[in-house]
């Protein structure tokens, strides 16, 4: 008998084919099912420490909520608006900060606006809040330059020099 034949042979459909049907079940038993545990283990795990982040963010920033709702958030990505809440919830004055922005410009199809913004007689904490808060905020935002110059005479007192590049 052949490899051909062995469909023609009646020992395959009584013996054979039931014998691997019945070792199925065994074999999804045995090997798939723990795997399939151990994923799942993994997974609540991965989803409970997502949780606790989540939970973390909310605490730290609840606005973060309301600006994702707002029609704002949707409308597009503003300098003057960003900064002015992002400074605001740094503790940082508006008479403290200048910011200038240039046009949207387009490169390689891709569309950017550059801006420059002067802080002036800040703390480091402030400076290190906003500068973490505005680029957690806003992802496409990014900071290519700065430049801190410590105010003599004064503990803790800097200027800072901010070049930021949005991505559209």
């Amino acid at each position: 008998m052949t490899i051909k034949d062995i469909h023609k042979n009646p020992f395959f459909y009584y013996v054979l084919v039931p014998v691997v049907i019945a070792l199925w079940p065994l074999l999804i038993w045995s090997l798939y099912l723990p795997g399939a545990q151990q994923k799942w283990e993994k997974e609540k795990t991965q989803y409970a420490k997502a949780q606790q982040a989540i939970e973390e963010i909310l605490i730290i920033d609840p606005d973060r909520l309301d600006y994702a709702k707002s029609k704002a958030g949707s409308a597009g990505f503003d300098y003057a608006s960003a900064i002015d809440a992002i400074a605001s919830k740094s503790r940082i004055k508006p008479t403290s900060y200048t910011l200038s922005s240039g046009i949207i410009m387009t490169s390689g199809g891709q569309k950017s606006q550059s801006a420059r913004l002067s802080l002036k007689d800040v703390d480091i904490k402030k400076f290190a809040t906003f500068l973490s808060t505005i680029q957690l905020r806003w992802a496409n935002l990014q900071c290519t330059q700065i430049k801190l110059t410590k105010k003599k005479g004064l503990k803790d007192t800097w200027n800072a020099d901010l070049d930021f590049k949005y991505y559209y």
